[in-house]
């Protein structure tokens, strides 16, 4: 009785109900979003903003990176890279006291290279709090070029034409 009794407690105190075991994954995939799924990029996109935290913006973002707005007052349209991507969304969350991004719907959602390339089009609501109280609110689309090299890696952001009406 005894010998089973110690067996029992070794075993219970080898394991840990709060800690993922080995082969589980990440524990935080369904909190953060797995950027190897669509839905799941669209998560960890979201969650990055809301939590203003650019480790986990970074990630998302290919390194051949481009992002075209088109900048009414001149009437042209404009773009920039990787580094400036990082560097101005940086500043965002550096600024920011809170960051609300609601996606909506998907108005088109096109694979262009089975697996490793889709088109997303997709609509968004975004609320951008600052101190002192003052708010600043957009919506409109986001058309996303999602590229990966192979089928089991996580999306990468690699064109980001910006549809929004901010």
């Amino acid at each position: 009785m005894r010998t089973l009794l110690h067996s029992a407690l070794l075993l219970w105190a080898a394991c840990n109900p709060f800690a993922p075991g080995l082969g589980e994954g990440d524990p935080y995939t369904h909190l953060l979003g797995d950027p190897t799924t669509i839905d799941g990029y669209f998560t960890a996109f979201k969650n990055a903003y809301e939590l203003m935290d650019i480790s986990l913006y970074e990630p998302l973002i290919d390194s051949a990176f481009v992002f075209l707005y088109t900048d009414f007052d001149a009437g042209v349209e404009r773009e920039w890279g990787f580094i400036q991507e990082l560097e101005s969304t940086r500043r965002l969350f550096q600024n920011a006291v809170g960051v609300q991004l609601q996606w909506n719907h998907v108005i088109t959602q096109q694979e262009l290279t089975p697996k490793v390339s889709t088109r997303v089009v997709r609509s968004f609501n975004l609320s951008i709090s600052l101190e002192g109280g003052e708010i600043f609110r957009g919506d409109g689309n986001v058309n996303f070029l999602l590229v990966r090299t192979d089928s089991t890696d996580a999306w990468r952001l690699q064109r980001w034409r910006d549809e929004s009406e901010l």
